[in-house]
């Protein structure tokens, strides 16, 4: 069986190797495909700012992706493409060289101790709505399709 993904990716720092947290994100995709993943879109890499202590903005994007990995099995997969590319554990909403997140996937709802799916802040992250919303409009969140997401978290922010 095959199982198609929604994975959000995110950088904002440097890498010595790859360069600039927009470029981070390309070799990531690549490295995604080395390790098997179909990648079926792409979203563009969007420049968005940081939310806490993050200090610098971030390249952000969106892939849906099919494989025959369970979620549990995905998601040490990413954990060990975040590891290689030097992320390290560190403190909640600091810098970062890549952030792989599971967002959705064709199975529905998936829970346990370490990974939902849908992933449970994604209605209130623009910065993962808005590339997610670029490949996957209709794909349902819980609570609605993407795109409705993305519509009632722009109406809900304050216009300056």
């Amino acid at each position: 069986m095959t199982y198609r993904y929604a994975i959000a990716l995110g950088s904002n720092r440097r890498h010595g190797r790859h360069g600039s947290p927009a470029a981070v994100l390309r070799a990531a995709i690549a490295a995604l495909e080395t390790e098997g993943l179909r990648i079926v879109a792409t979203s563009p890499i969007l420049a968005t700012p940081a939310l806490g202590p993050a200090g610098r903005a971030f390249a952000n994007a969106a892939i849906l992706a099919e494989t025959p990995l369970d979620p549990p099995v995905l998601l040490a997969l990413l954990k060990r493409i975040e590891r290689s590319f030097g992320r390290r554990p560190g403190r909640r909403w600091g810098p970062r060289v890549l952030d792989l997140d599971v967002i959705l996937w064709s199975g529905g709802i998936f829970r346990t101790r370490r990974l939902s799916i849908p992933h449970r802040e994604t209605a209130k992250r623009a910065f993962v709505l808005k590339p997610l919303a670029r490949i996957a409009p209709r794909w349902h969140l819980g609570a609605g399709r993407v795109a409705h997401a993305l519509a009632r978290l722009d109406r809900a922010r304050p216009r300056s």
